[in-house]
């Protein structure tokens, strides 16, 4: 039996614009997705989803699932007619729209089937197959998730033409964050036709907001080499203003960053690929983050309360 993990991730900024040439600042988060593979007595493979979930997460993302496995199992050349496999997920990750689930399971599956047939992967081969395994949920996947999700850490992560590059943050302490989710699975397949929409409508728009997102960005990450938390809460909230001008976020989502600042925190926005998953929050403390975490779970929502920049691989 091979077992492997993938990191969840959260995005600071530039979240939905990676294809249009924003750099995006994404962070691991210190909860995983594990992924076991096994020899089994089937018809081809069957699978064992024990992770925690969103409710309806799962059923909702089941054919994009399905795909998913089938693809990585072609690019990594694994048969399973031939050899046939049951795969078991579980983990420490919430499986819910906006926290790097999907890539965290491809990532993880790619290391597990490694580990398995002993396919000598390097890592950035996993990162590439844990890109292929994206295509399923996403339409056109930026690389981003899966990224974060195979090297863990602080990122910029920016995609210019066909090459894909990112660049190590190195902040002084970790950031506290809340992140809580929406209960409303998005579906990420539709997000590139959706922005592609939005351009159309108005290109004149749309190039000045993805300028002005550039432009937060890089003064983000100046911020957080600079351990300015303020500037970089500040960014998080200028940027959920545009998002939701664009459409791309949630009433849901609105209402928790108000509440979550309103106990003060520094910045809140959406967080992923929009219209629904998860909110993030920056926190300047432990007793905001505290406080913040408490009224969400309160409420019965799911929620993240964590240190970022989680583990690098």
């Amino acid at each position: 039996m091979g077992t492997g993990t993938g990191f969840g991730k959260t995005i600071l900024i530039g979240d939905q614009f990676v294809l249009r040439g924003v750099p995006a600042i994404v962070s691991a988060l210190p909860y995983v997705t594990e992924a076991a593979v096994e020899s089994f007595d089937c018809d081809g493979w069957v699978l064992e989803d024990n992770r925690l979930e969103v409710p309806g997460y799962k059923e909702k993302k089941k054919e994009q699932q399905v795909e998913s496995i089938n693809r990585i199992l072609d690019v990594m050349g694994v048969d399973a007619g031939k050899s046939p496999i049951k795969i078991s997920y579980g983990g420490t990750l919430l499986a819910g729209s906006g926290v790097g689930a999907s890539a965290a399971s491809c990532v993880s599956l790619a290391r597990a089937l490694d580990a398995t047939f002993d396919l000598g992967c390097s890592i950035e081969e996993i990162n590439t197959v844990g890109w292929e395994g994206e295509f399923a949920y996403h339409g056109i996947p930026s690389g981003i998730d899966n990224t974060a999700s195979t090297y863990g850490g602080l990122l910029q992560f920016r995609v210019e033409g066909k090459e894909k590059s990112f660049e190590r943050i190195e902040v002084r302490d970790p950031l506290r964050v809340v992140l809580a989710n929406s209960g409303v699975t998005a579906d990420t397949s539709t997000l590139n036709d959706f922005v592609l929409g939005l351009k159309d409508a108005d290109p004149g728009l749309f190039d000045q907001r993805m300028a002005k997102i550039t432009g937060q960005s890089m003064a983000m990450k100046e911020a957080l080499e600079d351990f300015d938390l303020e500037t970089v809460g500040s960014m998080m909230t200028a940027n959920h203003e545009i998002l939701i001008d664009m459409g791309l976020s949630h009433e849901k989502i609105i209402e928790l960053c108000e509440r979550a600042l309103d106990l003060g925190a520094l910045g809140a926005k959406v967080t992923g690929g929009g219209r629904g998953g998860y909110m993030l929050s920056l926190a300047p403390d432990e007793d905001v983050q505290n406080s913040v975490a408490s009224a969400f779970e309160e409420d019965g929502l799911a929620v993240i309360r964590a240190s970022i920049p989680g583990e690098s691989a």
